[in-house]
């Protein structure tokens, strides 16, 4: 049981990183909309590539998105009826959910996606719209969404299983301590910071080697 609890720490690893690197792709949505919008109104100018990046980027967020939203235990619940059962009971539930719903039908999805996807990138399949962009970097999309959302539910089940047997803690409490817009601020103050740190390190960099190039020429002479 310990090597699925580590195994299970590593999807979660995973997955934690692939989501906070997607609140990125939210910021350039909004900025590219809001660029697009200027343009079309100020100069009566558009472009088909940057409407359509625009939801490249949202189903990106959407279906890359969606095994982080089930690890932080972010998706909608209808607890009308388990609500009423014991925490043991409700950990059975949701075993029988993964188990017979989540995984067979993220299987039957790539099973149907995957031919649609090949198609597209052998034939270079590319928009209808003039100056759109290729389409099967998007339809790839699905199945990378669905194959992290099965892994993400293995995890979830390794940890309702360990649960029920003693080993692990409640997997069912939300994780999440901050909302979405809070995380992404954060991550851009923090990286307003990195620029400065690398110039500095910069400019060390090349007082040294002036340093080194004028000692290296006294020693010539």
């Amino acid at each position: 049981m310990n090597a699925l609890l580590k195994l299970s720490r590593l999807i979660d690893g995973l997955n934690e990183r692939i989501g906070r690197n997607l609140m990125w792709l939210v910021l350039f949505a909004v900025l590219i909309s809001a660029v697009n919008a200027v343009v079309r109104k100020a100069f009566d100018m558009s472009s088909n590539a940057f409407l359509e990046i625009q939801w490249y980027l949202f189903a990106a967020v959407v279906l890359l998105g969606s095994a982080y939203t089930m690890l932080r235990q972010g998706h909608v619940k209808i607890d009308v009826i388990v609500g009423h059962f014991s925490k043991r009971t409700q950990i059975i539930v949701e075993c029988v959910g993964i188990v017979f719903f989540l995984l067979p039908f993220v299987y039957k999805v790539n099973e149907l996606v995957w031919p649609l996807v090949i198609q597209a990138y052998n034939s270079g399949e590319m928009s209808q719209n003039a100056g759109g962009l290729i389409r099967w970097p998007v339809y790839a999309l699905v199945p990378a969404g669905f194959i992290l959302l099965g892994l993400q539910g293995l995890s979830e089940l390794i940890k309702r299983i360990g649960f029920l047997t003693g080993v692990a803690v409640d997997p069912t409490q939300p994780v999440q301590t901050k909302t979405a817009e809070e995380e992404l601020a954060e991550e851009i103050l923090k990286h307003q910071v990195a620029p400065e740190v690398i110039g500095r390190v910069e400019d060390a960099i090349d007082m040294v080697s002036d340093q080194s190039r004028n000692g290296g020429s006294g020693s010539t002479k």
